[in-house]
């Protein structure tokens, strides 16, 4: 296998990175993707009464030096048996998910460009960047639909930790990125420009 290369796809929550994620799997088959969000530390204390007294908002939430690890491992072509984040109960589970390397890893999570460790390891540093509003009304989709929050735990933890948190350290990254793309994979000429790189290392793989 030839140079693995790795593409950062960063942003708010709710910017729509999987979808960019989603979209780059239409024109590469041959790749991997691991997200932030898995690395979360456990936090299982945590619920809806107390939602803010852990700030899964801030760079320490994260195990980024696993991450790293990881990261290292799949560019040297070695797999890794990637963690799962149980997001009910905030806590990371017994099971991992095992990955084999391609020449291709794609990471996508709110602070990967936050850490220059992180930001050392990529090859192309993509920012999702999407209004505010837009990104609230996923969230709270989201968090009430698939996470088991209340309304009131959502709207409390957005206000006293996840806004400030991407006013701190996600949007000031937008500085380190390779290319912008607003509303994420629905912004069709920007899509166009990444899979020209992505066609590239699927033709440098044939």
């Amino acid at each position: 296998m030839k140079e693995v290369k790795v593409i950062g796809i960063a942003g708010g929550s709710g910017s729509g990175k999987s979808t960019v994620v989603r979209k780059i799997g239409e024109v590469c088959k041959s790749f991997v993707s691991i997200a932030q969000d898995s690395y979360y530390k456990s936090a299982s204390y945590v619920n809806n009464a107390n939602i803010t007294a852990f700030n899964f908002d801030h760079p320490d939430a994260f195990d980024n030096e696993l991450l790293c690890e990881h990261i290292r491992m799949l560019k040297a072509g070695k797999p890794i048996d990637m963690p799962q984040y149980d997001f009910v109960h905030h806590c990371r589970r017994e099971e991992t998910i095992h990955i084999e390397p391609a020449p291709l890893v794609i990471i996508d999570g709110l602070m990967i460009f936050y850490e220059p460790e992180i930001r050392e390891l990529l090859d192309l540093k993509i920012y999702v960047d999407t209004p505010h509003d837009i990104r609230f009304i996923r969230r709270l989709q989201r968090d009430i639909l698939e996470r088991g929050r209340t309304l009131e735990s959502v709207v409390k933890q957005y206000m006293e930790v996840v806004r400030p948190g991407h006013f701190s350290f996600i949007e000031p990254t937008k500085e380190f990125a390779d290319l912008i793309v607003p509303e994420g994979g629905h912004n069709e000429k920007a899509m166009k420009v990444l899979n020209s790189f992505v066609r590239e290392i699927s033709q440098d793989e044939d």
